[in-house]
Order: C-alpha cells, then sequence, then structure tokens
C-alpha cells in the first residue's frame, strides 16, 4: 500500500512556495540592491534622500531628451 502511495505522490504536483511580496530572494543584483536601498528609505524615516536622488535623475534625463531635440531642431533648420 505505501508502495501504491508512493507512486501517486510523485505525480501530483508539489506546491511552489509563493514569493512574499517585497521579501522574496532575489537573484538580480539590480533587483537586490534596489530592494535594499527602498528598505533603508522605509526603515530612516523621511529623510527623502532616495526620492531626492530619483528626481535629480528624472531632471537629467529630462534635460538631456530637451538638449537632443534641439540639436535635431538645429539640423532640420540647417
Amino acid at each position: 500500500m505505501k508502495y501504491i502511495i508512493d507512486i501517486i505522490k510523485r505525480f501530483i504536483p508539489k506546491e511552489v512556495p509563493k514569493p512574499v511580496g517585497r521579501w522574496r530572494i532575489e537573484n538580480c543584483n539590480v533587483q537586490m540592491n534596489n530592494k535594499i536601498d527602498l528598505s533603508n528609505e522605509d526603515h530612516c524615516g523621511p529623510c527623502g534622500q532616495y526620492v531626492l536622488e530619483k528626481i535629480e535623475n528624472e531632471k537629467r534625463k529630462k534635460l538631456i531628451y530637451k538638449n537632443e531635440e534641439i540639436e535635431i531642431e538645429k539640423q532640420q533648420n540647417k
């Protein structure tokens, strides 16, 4: 009887552990570093350093994009 139960258990899929939100194990270093930054931001309180860095990065991206648009317009006007 035990033999039959063992055979049946082999064919029944085992339950896969579900990721638990932000606390799952990350295999990617970038995702892990982002998770660490967010965790530190949550823990340290409203210092806002992470948010300030993200805002600064967005400003740089917009400035670069705007400069590229200006260069394209200059080339088209020649």
